[in-house]
């Protein structure tokens, strides 16, 4: 009998170390983010950028737009270390790059990298020179650059040109085809640039970000093919709510499947006061349910029937899954291997028993009709049944002393 192939291998990428945080190589996929305060404000970026840090973003990016911004990088990162959070901070550079790291020498040094966007660099002959002198800063500085091309904001230059030779072509490509080349070729022409510049490959991430699943797929397949540079995923400007959920989820998944991606996004649009760590959460678990990472216990619930019609167990399901994600940063510090728990919270007795069996602690919640009991099973044993009002409450105490009992204390 032929079993299917579950195992699919990593891409090979050569690594890159942005402040001690290794992308690329066999390393781990690293979550990054992005602030939206005015950066110019160093309080609420500093607490902007210590929410993310505490969600799991293990790189943030901050807007570095002008001069005001420019000067406040290296108060940020005081700030940041003055709070014992040593996440490395990455800058976000269009149109005035070369100048800001120039004459703000503290930004460049406070910086772990810098991300520049080919098409933004400087228009026609300023356009090289620009783009040298933002590389040789980061040569000079010994930092990381990551190149990133967005669609919005595409080479006019090089697309040109590469429209012009297909024209000439027997058989021209369709535009659009042409386009997503130009993408491409704008990332892997200036890595070249770079390279001959004096920044080594060990320097430098590569990302060619797109609004359109499909699009993405291609491009990120082909870059995959085409070069050995550490790749960062992310669909640009996703969307709000749950369509840049699903977007981001749907690219981001069949490319990480592949083995493609070093680092990833989740490029949200806040719905109106939402909280910005959503985008890290997003990202955990896309990288959680591919089984690529673990950040917080899974959590199994059933998604409700006619034999559910009251809610408690989806308030519980939620309680639960609210409990964990706060105990985590605590747990994370005190215990090995706690991320990896399974729980279990199920509805009725179809596949409560089952499920609660197959998790390292579940419960088993009465559905209608059943008698108001809920056996609680720890490692695929019965271990006791709880009933009344405070269920919830005493679940909550049975996991945090599975967690005490089974996982081993790191040492202080």
């Amino acid at each position: 009998m032929d079993f299917p192939d579950v195992y699919k291998p990593r891409r090979t990428s050569t690594a890159v170390d942005i402040d001690g945080v290794m992308v690329g190589g066999n390393n781990p996929v690293v979550i990054q983010s992005m602030t939206n305060t005015d950066t110019a404000d160093v309080a609420a970026t500093t607490e902007q950028v210590l929410q993310l840090a505490h969600a799991g973003s293990e790189l943030v990016r901050i807007t570095v737009n002008d001069s005001k911004a420019a000067a406040s990088v290296a108060k940020i990162r005081e700030s940041l270390d003055r709070k014992n959070c040593a996440v490395p901070l990455i800058g976000d550079f269009h149109f005035n790059g070369h100048k800001l790291l120039t004459d703000h020498p503290e930004c460049a040094t406070a910086l772990a990298k810098y991300r520049i966007n080919p098409g933004n660099v400087g228009k026609g002959s300023k356009r090289d020179s620009q783009f040298a002198q933002m590389i040789e800063l980061a040569c000079e500085h010994n930092k990381a650059v990551r190149i990133g091309v967005n669609w919005g904001s595409l080479d006019q230059t090089l697309l040109a040109k590469l429209m012009d030779e297909n024209a000439q072509l027997p058989e021209p490509h369709d535009a659009h085809d042409v386009m997503l080349e130009t993408v491409i070729r704008s990332a892997l022409d200036s890595a070249a640039e770079a390279e001959a510049l004096g920044l080594p490959a060990n320097k430098i991430i590569l990302s060619c970000k797109m609004s359109v699943v499909q699009d993405l797929i291609t491009v990120y397949r082909s870059l995959a093919e085409r070069s050995d540079y550490a790749l960062h995923l992310g669909l640009t400007e996703a969307g709000i709510g749950s369509k840049g959920i699903v977007a981001s989820t749907a690219a981001l998944g069949v490319l990480l499947n592949d083995g493609i991606g070093d680092t990833i996004r989740i490029s949200l649009t806040p719905e109106p006061g939402a909280d910005r760590t959503r985008e890290v959460i997003v990202a955990q678990e896309i990288l959680q349910t591919m089984g690529l990472r673990s950040f917080v216990p899974h959590v199994t619930a059933c998604p409700g029937c006619g034999r559910t019609t009251s809610t408690f167990f989806q308030e519980l399901a939620m309680q639960v899954q609210d409990f964990l994600r706060k105990q985590m940063p605590t747990w994370r510090e005190q215990y090995h291997g706690v991320e990896d728990m399974s729980v279990a919270v199920m509805g009725c007795v179809v596949n409560g028993p089952g499920e609660s069996k197959h998790a390292n602690i579940g419960i088993s919640l009465p559905g209608t009709g059943e008698r108001p009991v809920a056996p609680v099973y720890e490692d695929g044993e019965k271990t006791l049944t709880l009933k009344g009002d405070a269920i919830a409450d005493e679940f909550e105490d049975l996991i945090r002393q599975y967690v005490e009992r089974t996982y081993k204390k790191k040492s202080a």
